[in-house]
């Protein structure tokens, strides 16, 4: 598969039209899709628009950059003017925003085609996708297993190459955990670096927007068209925004690697702890040093309850019955946070949101394993329902912190369990530090082979 930079430069040149591209995603999203139920609603008229308008105008002289002309997937719970968007509900099955998102207006503004909306868990609230008015989302990797959550269907489509990139949301993990299943990249912004307005919300002060794609310059390229300040999004932040493709050519030697084995190295699956080894194996090639040290990790989840039932309540009381019943119950635990209770527990993650700062005075980065199990199967969680918000706990532990924290985050692949289902490596920065993660990223990347590694989807019939 190839990447967004080098399309992009066919596609300039007019070795390929945006057309034609635009044309083979929804074939193959005609059939590989029945497979993975990776998409709510294809848009194939609207991209067909939008790739002979793209086309026109790069003929025209008109060439805008490196996404004119891509064809892109959105998590569909990110508004999309006179298309509908569900967040994967009942509640919200046949609603139509009038406006766009501000990640799809800057999206259309670089050029970019969009594909259609991608399946969810339910209104974001999960880490597995099996929760879903639209049914669940299958690893390409192997069907029978998760692709993760809540970004699922956007992680699948990339990895099964329905798309070039997509965009998702991020919680508590929903970019990067997926991302790690499907063995790509996923990228988590800093908290305000990237909008969220127009985008259905499971926690205001927890949520992020990013890019899911199949290598860390892709998502360098779609992080540099949506990332800057929004006046009308309250939790945008007015920061400079790099030249992030440029930063990717900067050396990593003088980087130096925090390793928070406690807590982020508990009780790992022994293959994921094996192939997460061979990464600080490679990383200590490419860097100035790797020490360990400790952090406090937060792990309450008190804001995130509270805003998600704020947001919810009046929805809850008029349709209760349109919900998904674990969604529903997750939702009505917020209803026992008191004001009180918010207050302090929103003034704790602020103050930990500034102390995180002073663990970077010794460390550049920080390096964990992005999730500390491997996608478990889709028929255990839906058999044994008890197992669904313990297992979905512990795939989110390792990324749920760093949303509290407000980092940066990316999780690049690097190895694969014997059973051949992907591994992931989270690689944190501080704030705003976007360009210093893909710069490692990139670098590891580059340094190895897990990236060029595709599954093999076993296509339906037609």
């Amino acid at each position: 598969m190839q990447t967004i930079l080098e399309l992009a430069e066919q596609i300039r040149r007019g070795s390929i039209s945006p057309v034609e591209l635009t044309t083979d995603c929804l074939a193959r999203i005609e059939r590989v899709n029945p497979a993975l139920n990776a998409f709510i609603t294809v848009m194939a008229g609207q991209a067909l628009a939008q790739a002979r308008r793209a086309e026109a105008e790069i003929r025209a002289g008109g060439w805008r950059g490196p996404l004119h002309g891509i064809p892109l997937g959105l998590k569909d719970l990110i508004d999309t003017a006179r298309v509908r968007t569900t967040a994967a509900s009942a509640v919200f099955k046949d609603r139509v925003p009038t406006e766009d998102a501000e990640v799809v207006r800057r999206l259309q503004n670089a050029g970019a085609v969009f594909l259609g909306k991608q399946n969810l868990h339910e209104f974001a609230y999960g880490a597995s996708s099996v929760v879903s008015y639209f049914r669940e989302v299958h690893n390409p990797w192997d069907t029978a297993h998760i692709a993760g959550g809540s970004s699922s269907g956007s992680a699948s489509a990339v990895a099964a190459g329905l798309g070039c990139a997509a965009i998702g949301t991020d919680t508590a993990g929903s970019i990067r955990e997926p991302a790690a299943m499907c063995g790509i990249v996923g990228l988590k912004p800093t908290y305000g670096r990237v909008s969220a307005r127009g985008v259905v919300p499971l926690s205001w002060s927890l949520d992020h927007v990013g890019p899911i794609t199949r290598t860390v310059a892709d998502a360098a390229v779609i992080l540099h068209a949506i990332a800057g300040y929004d006046a009308r999004d309250v939790g945008s932040a007015d920061m400079p925004v790099a030249d992030y493709v440029a930063a990717l050519r900067h050396d990593t030697k003088p980087l130096r690697i925090g390793v928070p084995r406690a807590y982020f190295y508990d009780d790992l699956d022994p293959e994921i702890a094996a192939a997460v080894s061979q990464a600080l194996t490679v990383l200590a090639t490419m860097s100035a040093e790797i020490r360990d040290l400790e952090l406090h990790v937060p792990t309450d989840c008190t804001v995130q309850s509270a805003e998600s039932y704020a947001y919810h309540a009046e929805f809850v009381a008029r349709s209760p019955e349109l919900y998904q019943p674990e969604t529903l119950r997750r939702i009505q635990t917020g209803a026992k946070v008191t004001a009180t209770d918010y207050i302090l527990h929103h003034r704790e993650m602020e103050q930990m949101r500034h102390g995180i700062s002073d663990v970077f005075e010794d460390v550049d980065v920080l390096l964990t394993p992005t999730t500390p199990i491997p996608p478990p199967a889709i028929a255990e969680l839906k058999e044994n329902p008890e197992l669904l918000r313990p297992r979905e706990l512990l795939l989110l532990r390792n990324t749920r912190p760093v949303n509290v924290w407000g980092l940066p985050a990316i999780s690049v692949p690097c190895g694969f369990t014997s059973a051949g289902l992907p591994i992931g490596l989270q690689i944190i920065g501080p704030h705003w530090e976007e360009a210093r993660v893909l710069r490692l990223a990139h670098a590891y990347e580059q340094a190895t082979a897990w990236h060029k590694r595709q599954p093999k989807i076993v296509e339906p019939v037609p």
